[in-house]
């Protein structure tokens, strides 16, 4: 019986997010209220309660289930010391378009998050997640930039921590650029041709 209810509250957790998923992309997220969510799921208030603090707590917990995917690529990178840093960051970069790419879902809460979200009140939560893994993003860029250099012994043309604030925000540039008019580029082939350019340009890449 135990587990039947834990089942349940699963199930009741996926509908309230697969909920807010679709009214934050109708109504935006500082439109949408706790109650529309419920009413959307089919559940009650209480519901969204139990299982999250606020509206930024359960926003949060939307994100992370297409964020996380390619967070884990990049907190993978490093651990093995024979692999090439710079092949394993190349890797991981592709991973990411290749997700939103081909991944309704992922493309999906990526757009709320970027063009349907106020960082208002609750909200600025919601700012402080947002931050905090473009931060780690951007260290372990940083990181596998300057561990690529000292194997090949190149000297960066920038500062490490620069170099690597560029490439995070031609990443982000390109995945906003491509949501808003999909059919004018295609993102993969696009992303791997600019970011290899990008790395040539720092001189990683012959």
């Amino acid at each position: 019986m135990p587990r039947r209810t834990k089942e349940d509250a699963q199930a009741t957790r996926h509908q309230l997010l697969e909920a807010a998923q679709r009214v934050f992309a109708d109504k935006g997220v500082s439109r949408t209220s706790l109650q529309d969510i419920a009413q959307a799921a089919g559940a009650s208030r209480g519901a969204i309660y139990w299982h999250f603090k606020n509206k930024a707590d359960l926003f949060n917990a939307m994100m992370a289930c297409a964020i996380l995917p390619m967070e884990q690529a990049m907190q993978q990178i490093g651990h093995d010391a024979s692999k090439d840093p710079l092949v394993e960051l190349e890797q991981a970069m592709s991973q990411s378009m290749h997700s939103i790419a081909t991944d309704a879902r992922t493309r999906a809460i990526f757009e709320i998050a970027t063009q349907k979200v106020e960082y208002v009140d609750e909200l600025l939560a919601v700012k402080q997640r947002h931050v905090q893994c473009q931060s780690d993003g951007t260290r372990q860029i940083q990181r596998s930039l300057q561990e690529a250099a000292l194997r090949r012994s190149v000297m960066l043309p920038m500062p490490a921590d620069m170099a690597a604030h560029g490439l995070h925000a031609l990443m982000v540039g390109l995945i906003q650029s491509w949501m808003l008019a999909p059919q004018a580029f295609e993102l993969e082939a696009v992303s791997a041709s600019a970011i290899r350019t990008y790395l040539v340009g720092l001189g990683l890449r012959p």
